[in-house]
Protein backbone atom coordinates (compact mmCIF):
# COMPACT_ATOMS: atom_id res chain seq x y z
CA UNK A 1 0.00 0.00 0.00
CA UNK A 2 2.83 2.20 0.14
CA UNK A 3 2.18 3.23 -4.06
CA UNK A 4 -0.82 4.09 -2.95
CA UNK A 5 -1.00 7.76 -3.02
CA UNK A 6 0.70 8.02 -6.18
CA UNK A 7 -1.00 5.56 -7.84
CA UNK A 8 -4.63 7.19 -6.33
CA UNK A 9 -3.32 10.42 -7.69
CA UNK A 10 -2.86 8.95 -10.72
CA UNK A 11 -6.49 7.65 -10.91
CA UNK A 12 -7.82 10.75 -9.30
CA UNK A 13 -8.76 11.80 -13.31
CA UNK A 14 -10.77 8.28 -13.45
CA UNK A 15 -13.05 8.81 -11.11
CA UNK A 16 -14.15 12.40 -11.70
CA UNK A 17 -11.13 14.39 -10.81
CA UNK A 18 -8.75 15.82 -13.96
CA UNK A 19 -6.17 18.67 -14.20
CA UNK A 20 -8.37 20.63 -16.04
CA UNK A 21 -11.85 22.61 -15.68
CA UNK A 22 -14.23 21.81 -18.36
CA UNK A 23 -17.71 23.38 -19.06
CA UNK A 24 -19.07 26.77 -18.67
CA UNK A 25 -20.09 29.30 -16.42
CA UNK A 26 -23.43 30.30 -17.77
CA UNK A 27 -26.44 29.99 -15.71
CA UNK A 28 -28.61 26.72 -16.13
CA UNK A 29 -32.20 26.82 -17.00
CA UNK A 30 -33.46 24.26 -14.56
CA UNK A 31 -33.07 22.75 -11.03
CA UNK A 32 -32.30 24.79 -8.03
CA UNK A 33 -30.28 28.22 -8.08
CA UNK A 34 -26.65 28.36 -8.20
CA UNK A 35 -26.73 29.75 -4.81
CA UNK A 36 -28.06 26.15 -3.90
CA UNK A 37 -26.34 24.36 -5.79
CA UNK A 38 -23.25 25.68 -4.40
CA UNK A 39 -24.62 25.32 -0.81
CA UNK A 40 -24.66 21.77 -1.42
CA UNK A 41 -21.62 21.07 -2.95
CA UNK A 42 -19.72 23.07 -0.62
CA UNK A 43 -21.63 21.31 2.43
CA UNK A 44 -20.20 17.90 0.19
CA UNK A 45 -16.58 19.39 0.80
CA UNK A 46 -16.97 19.83 4.52
CA UNK A 47 -18.85 16.40 5.13
CA UNK A 48 -15.82 14.85 3.55
CA UNK A 49 -13.21 16.43 5.22
CA UNK A 50 -15.01 16.23 8.54
CA UNK A 51 -15.31 12.38 8.06
CA UNK A 52 -11.67 12.24 7.15
CA UNK A 53 -10.64 14.00 10.12
CA UNK A 54 -12.32 11.61 12.18
CA UNK A 55 -9.79 8.50 10.12
CA UNK A 56 -10.10 6.64 7.53
CA UNK A 57 -13.11 4.29 8.05
CA UNK A 58 -15.27 7.43 8.72
CA UNK A 59 -14.23 8.69 5.45
CA UNK A 60 -15.08 5.66 3.97
CA UNK A 61 -18.70 5.00 5.12
CA UNK A 62 -19.17 8.80 3.72
CA UNK A 63 -17.85 8.32 0.37
CA UNK A 64 -20.06 4.93 0.33
CA UNK A 65 -23.28 6.54 1.24
CA UNK A 66 -22.74 9.21 -1.21
CA UNK A 67 -20.97 7.33 -4.27
CA UNK A 68 -23.42 8.44 -7.04
CA UNK A 69 -26.53 6.06 -7.31
CA UNK A 70 -25.36 4.53 -10.61
CA UNK A 71 -22.18 3.78 -9.84
CA UNK A 72 -22.48 2.02 -6.53
CA UNK A 73 -20.33 -0.88 -8.20
CA UNK A 74 -17.43 1.45 -8.75
CA UNK A 75 -16.59 1.50 -5.03
CA UNK A 76 -13.26 1.35 -3.94
CA UNK A 77 -11.36 0.82 -0.62
CA UNK A 78 -8.58 3.70 0.27
CA UNK A 79 -7.08 1.54 3.36
CA UNK A 80 -5.35 3.47 5.47
CA UNK A 81 -5.45 6.47 3.97
CA UNK A 82 -8.31 10.26 4.06
CA UNK A 83 -8.44 12.58 1.34
CA UNK A 84 -8.81 16.37 2.17
CA UNK A 85 -10.32 18.04 -0.46
CA UNK A 86 -10.72 22.09 -0.67
CA UNK A 87 -12.76 23.31 -3.41
CA UNK A 88 -12.40 26.45 -4.92
CA UNK A 89 -16.32 27.44 -5.23
CA UNK A 90 -15.91 30.25 -7.62
CA UNK A 91 -14.96 27.98 -10.29
CA UNK A 92 -18.05 25.61 -9.47
CA UNK A 93 -19.55 25.35 -13.22
CA UNK A 94 -22.34 22.86 -14.97
CA UNK A 95 -20.46 20.05 -17.04
CA UNK A 96 -23.20 18.35 -18.86
CA UNK A 97 -21.84 16.58 -21.36
CA UNK A 98 -19.16 14.57 -18.97
CA UNK A 99 -19.11 10.88 -18.74
CA UNK A 100 -17.70 8.62 -15.80
CA UNK A 101 -15.08 6.50 -17.91
CA UNK A 102 -16.07 3.15 -18.88
CA UNK A 103 -19.69 4.29 -18.93
CA UNK A 104 -22.18 4.29 -21.42
CA UNK A 105 -23.97 7.71 -20.21
CA UNK A 106 -23.71 10.77 -18.36
CA UNK A 107 -25.00 10.18 -14.56
CA UNK A 108 -28.75 11.10 -13.62
CA UNK A 109 -28.56 14.65 -11.82
CA UNK A 110 -26.78 17.52 -12.70
CA UNK A 111 -23.07 17.75 -13.00
CA UNK A 112 -20.55 20.18 -12.25
CA UNK A 113 -17.09 20.38 -12.48
CA UNK A 114 -15.06 22.12 -9.59
CA UNK A 115 -11.10 23.00 -9.41
CA UNK A 116 -10.35 21.56 -5.92
CA UNK A 117 -6.73 21.16 -3.72
CA UNK A 118 -6.45 17.81 -2.66
CA UNK A 119 -4.27 16.55 0.05
CA UNK A 120 -3.59 12.58 0.62
CA UNK A 121 -2.95 11.94 4.14
CA UNK A 122 -1.85 8.77 6.21
CA UNK A 123 -2.05 9.51 9.32
CA UNK A 124 -1.13 12.72 10.39
CA UNK A 125 1.53 12.99 7.56
CA UNK A 126 0.81 14.45 3.89
CA UNK A 127 2.09 11.32 1.42
CA UNK A 128 0.41 13.93 -1.37
CA UNK A 129 -0.75 17.03 -3.18
CA UNK A 130 -2.45 17.78 -6.38
CA UNK A 131 -4.18 20.84 -7.69
CA UNK A 132 -7.21 19.51 -10.26
CA UNK A 133 -11.01 19.32 -10.22
CA UNK A 134 -13.23 17.02 -9.41
CA UNK A 135 -17.40 16.01 -10.27
CA UNK A 136 -19.60 16.47 -7.78
CA UNK A 137 -23.28 15.79 -9.47
CA UNK A 138 -27.06 17.16 -7.21
CA UNK A 139 -29.40 14.68 -7.75
CA UNK A 140 -32.50 15.81 -5.63
CA UNK A 141 -30.92 18.01 -3.42
CA UNK A 142 -28.29 15.82 -2.57
CA UNK A 143 -24.28 15.88 -3.66
CA UNK A 144 -22.82 12.69 -4.96
CA UNK A 145 -19.54 12.35 -5.80
CA UNK A 146 -17.43 9.03 -7.12
CA UNK A 147 -14.56 7.43 -5.05
CA UNK A 148 -11.46 7.38 -6.20
CA UNK A 149 -9.69 3.84 -7.15
CA UNK A 150 -6.03 3.11 -6.38
CA UNK A 151 -4.84 0.40 -8.42
CA UNK A 152 -1.72 -1.72 -7.55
Amino acid sequence: MRRAPAVLLAVLAASGCSTTITGSAVPRDEGGTPDQERSVVSRYFSDLNEAGGEGPTAQREFLRRTQHPDFTDRLCNLGDLTLRIEPALSTLRPDTKWTPENASKPPRGDVFVVGVSIRIRRDTATLAEQIGSQRVVVLDGKAYGFTPCPTS
